[in-house]
């Protein structure tokens, strides 16, 4: 099943999304994490999509083909209102949510703001506070988003070469690609810093403002089906856990509507990982195409 890109002009911008399955079958909108883009659904959206099941990926403001609009302007609240915005468009009074990494907290915005409209929700490795160590790696990720690098290759061998990706395949290369733009002296990534920045920001209150506060606040919310995908691996050696052990076990204590599945790798692997597919696929009932390559 292969993607098809559209664009949807929304109040607050223009966004890029790409449609995996039938126009027509019950629809699941994927929202990435904090500076990933659309194509980090591939994995999922081609075995996932079918004629059972609509699975539309987006590139948030600032990321990937989407427009970057002006500062101030971001903040989880306003791509929650985004994602309600693009259900509508679609002509969907009702969805699910595929939300990875801080995708999951906007998704829970969303099941705050509109609850009775979402159907299911799957949280893939985030569901309350990281572990305080796992900041440093997804800041570095962030502050890479102004590099310029000599091409393509170059980048795409950098990336490969650090060792984050234990299972590399064509999706990731996919994913890079995606990424770049053409800027004098080399490539550099689309997604726009000060955007990304903004939105770690929020996120960072949200998440670390307290046991009984920020993000616990929203599991009361979360009155349908949710399924919570955690990495079993840390993000990177030694810098601990998006989703820690004791979030993946008190999630499912607090959350009656909650299960979790626990899948044997990091944090940027998850979406790319055959036992997430399955996962995701048993809760929605329908079949994961494992076989796609």
């Amino acid at each position: 099943m292969t993607g098809e890109d559209f664009d949807l002009q929304l109040p607050s911008g223009r966004l890029r999304l790409r449609r995996f399955g039938s126009e027509k079958a019950p629809l699941v909108l994927g929202v990435p994490g904090i500076s990933a883009n659309l194509s980090g659904f591939d994995y999922l959206g081609e075995r996932l999509g079918g004629d059972d099941l609509q699975f539309v990926a987006i590139d948030l403001r600032g990321r990937g083909f989407s427009e970057v609009t002006p500062p101030g302007t971001y903040g989880p609240k306003s791509h929650a209102a985004d994602v309600l915005a693009i259900a509508d468009a679609l002509g969907a009074e009702r969805f699910s949510l595929a939300g990875q990494s801080s995708g999951a907290l906007i998704s829970m915005l969303v099941a705050r703001e509109a609850e009775q409209r979402l159907d299911r929700l799957v949280l893939l490795d985030l569901c309350g506070a990281p572990d305080d160590t796992s900041v440093v790696p997804v800041e570095a990720a962030i502050l890479r988003l102004d590099t310029v690098f000599p091409s393509v290759e170059a980048y795409i061998e950098l990336f490969r070469s650090r060792g984050v990706i234990a299972e590399w395949s064509d999706y990731w290369e996919r994913y890079l690609r995606y990424e770049l733009r053409e800027v004098d002296g080399g490539v550099a990534a689309r997604s726009n810093r000060a955007a990304v920045w903004e939105d770690h920001c929020w996120h960072k209150g949200i998440l670390t403002l307290g046991d009984a506060s920020g993000v616990y606040q929203l599991w009361k919310h979360l009155m349908m089906p949710v399924l919570l995908v955690y990495a079993l691996r840390e993000i990177i050696p030694g810098f601990g856990y998006i989703t820690p052990p004791s979030e993946w076990q008190r999630f499912p204590r607090e959350v009656p509507t909650a299960a979790a599945a626990g899948v044997d790798a990091n944090h940027y692997e998850i979406c790319t990982h055959p036992d997430t597919a399955l996962a995701v696929a048993d809760f929605f009932g329908v079949h994961a195409a494992l076989e796609v390559s």
